[in-house]
């Protein structure tokens, strides 16, 4: 950890953490089990039902829900949680069979078997949420529970990432009796087995998390419990930090409080921040609803102009890099096809491309963003982006912000003719920053049906139990994005948490999906 004498080390990998050793204050003995950490992050959550949730919301599911697999920190592939074991049974990968842990529970004291299992997949795809991971299921079939304790997961299609989505807070498991099959669970409870219970809830506000006393998965807690705050700012969050109001924080920071927060004067007050290497993106959408957008054009104009050097370094300033590619740098099979196609920004061939298109310009477009989910920069970005397109007098460009909530309403709706989503990977594999973007339905809310991608290259390369087997196809569905710019890839950014220095375990405390473990913090003791 990084303590009061300053000793620092620094390793980066996709799937593991920065780690931060310390030496000197305190001792990292595996943290007091009875003493409780509050948290601050700027994502509160959408919903507390799994079933209608695809975004930050899974923050709070790791920690309170169990899946059948799960990925601790430092793995690759997913490993058992709920289940004691899983296996594809066939050559195909059609069909995936787990044996659930005897004698599990719900924290309602009912059983969580293999019916449980059954009733909690069943049910994401039978409530059909707007908002839900229905899509990540796209090739589950059907489900049979042969006895208790066996789980059978027929495919339509072979599908090796099938795991990998099992292993995400989308496969998060409830008790029958508390969620219906037909509808979402209304209220404030939550009844799962995970690490921790909810003790209580008040929305936007704050998550009280007690240990599970029953829980038996794959989590060693090394604390007594959790308070997770909710912050509509992030300057707020850090003052609170500063104030030693709370412990830790995660999600929302912007560079400016990055900066400020590595700053001596910072470390001489007892904070620390652990630099995490990750796979955070954020683009752009391009609604092909919209007259002026759906000319492909007018998006490639735009992705001619785009200046993302530019944007990092005066939004971001060290805390993000240029992104050419919705699969970011180091996932398996990374390339740069937007850089690849369009090279530096240029006007003069932004213009072409429009003045042989016949399209007039200056072209008006409104671009949308959310005001509350993605961290306080969020605005600048923006602004950055609509004072390039500007000055290229090729587009006039009007801002229009909107809070989460009534900001994904409206995406959902079609009501966008551009707008800005930022993407936390669901599980650490190529496949999933292709899949989730394309098809009627997917995860941006507009529908993308690449005939080649969604026939071709994804059965193609979901045959591969290898997936580095699969390289080939994922590079060949990254430039059709590029070709088609229906999303516009801007930047990669890096994570941070940042605590009291005498918080240990935030160097283990981020999955491979970027999910906070919050059972990976403790509080260290004195020598």
């Amino acid at each position: 950890m990084f303590n009061r004498t300053r000793c620092l080390q620094i390793t980066a990998a996709l799937a593991s953490i920065s780690l931060l050793s310390g030496c000197g204050l305190f001792s990292d003995d595996g943290g007091n089990g009875e003493q409780r950490i509050v948290v601050g992050t700027t994502s509160a959550p959408t919903t507390l039902d799994p079933a209608a949730a695809w975004d930050g919301s899974w923050e709070l599911y790791r920690n309170v829900y169990q899946t059948l697999l799960a990925f601790p920190t430092g793995a690759t592939k997913p490993q058992p949680d709920a289940a004691q074991s899983c296996e594809f049974t066939d050559s195909g990968n059609e069909s995936y069979r787990c044996t659930v842990r005897k004698g599990l529970k719900f924290s309602d004291g009912e059983p969580l078997d293999a019916k449980a299992v059954k009733h909690s997949l069943d049910r994401i795809k039978t409530i059909d949420a707007p908002s839900g991971p229905k899509a990540l299921f796209g090739s589950l079939d059907k489900i049979e529970t042969p006895d208790a304790q066996t789980v059978v997961f027929h495919l339509n299609t072979p599908d090796a990432t099938f795991p990998f989505v099992l292993g995400s807070p989308a496969a998060s498991l409830v008790s029958p009796k508390q969620y219906p099959a037909d509808k979402l669970r209304e209220g404030d409870k939550v009844t799962g087995s995970g690490p921790f219970t909810l003790e209580s809830y008040k929305e936007g506000s704050e998550a009280v998390l007690n240990r599970n006393e029953s829980y038996n998965g794959f989590a060693n807690r090394r604390n007594g419990g959790a308070t997770i705050r909710y912050f509509a700012d992030s300057k707020k969050m850090i003052a609170a930090l500063k104030g030693k109001e709370i412990d830790a924080t995660y999600r929302g920071l912007s560079a400016e409080e990055v900066k400020d927060l590595q700053s001596p004067a910072s470390h001489d007050a007892g904070v620390q921040v652990v630099e995490n290497v990750g796979a955070e993106i954020r683009y752009l959408i391009f609604n092909p609803k919209d007259q002026q957008v759906s000319k492909v054009q007018v998006r490639q104009a735009i992705a001619q102009v785009v200046d993302r050097g530019a944007l990092v370094s005066k939004v971001y300033q060290g805390t993000a890099e240029p992104l050419y590619s919705m699969v970011p740098k180091g996932v398996v099979g990374h390339k740069t096809p937007f850089y690849d196609t369009y090279g530096q920004p240029d006007v003069a061939k932004a213009k072409k491309t429009l003045k042989d298109a016949g399209i007039a310009t200056p072209v008006d477009l409104t671009f949308w963003y959310t005001t509350d989910r993605y961290g306080a920069s969020t605005a600048d970005e923006f602004t950055e982006l609509k004072r390039q397109l500007d000055e290229s007098g090729l587009f006039r460009i009007t801002l229009r912000g909107q809070p989460w909530k009534a900001f994904q309403e409206g995406y959902k709706k079609g009501e966008y003719p551009v707008f800005g989503r930022g993407w936390f990977p669901d599980f650490p594999d190529p496949d999933n920053f292709i899949a989730p973007f394309v098809g009627k339905e997917n995860a941006v809310g507009t529908p993308y049906e690449s005939a080649e991608i969604l026939n071709v290259i994804l059965p193609k390369s979901r045959r591969e139990s290898d997936r580095s087997a699969g390289i080939h196809e994922f590079e060949k569905a990254q430039q059709i994005f590029a070709d088609d710019v229906r999303l516009l890839p801007l930047w990669q950014g890096k994570l941070y948490v940042a605590a009291r220095d005498d918080i240990a375990g935030a160097e283990r405390a981020l999955d491979p999906q970027t999910v906070m473990q919050l059972w990976e913090l403790y509080r260290k003791t004195s020598w």
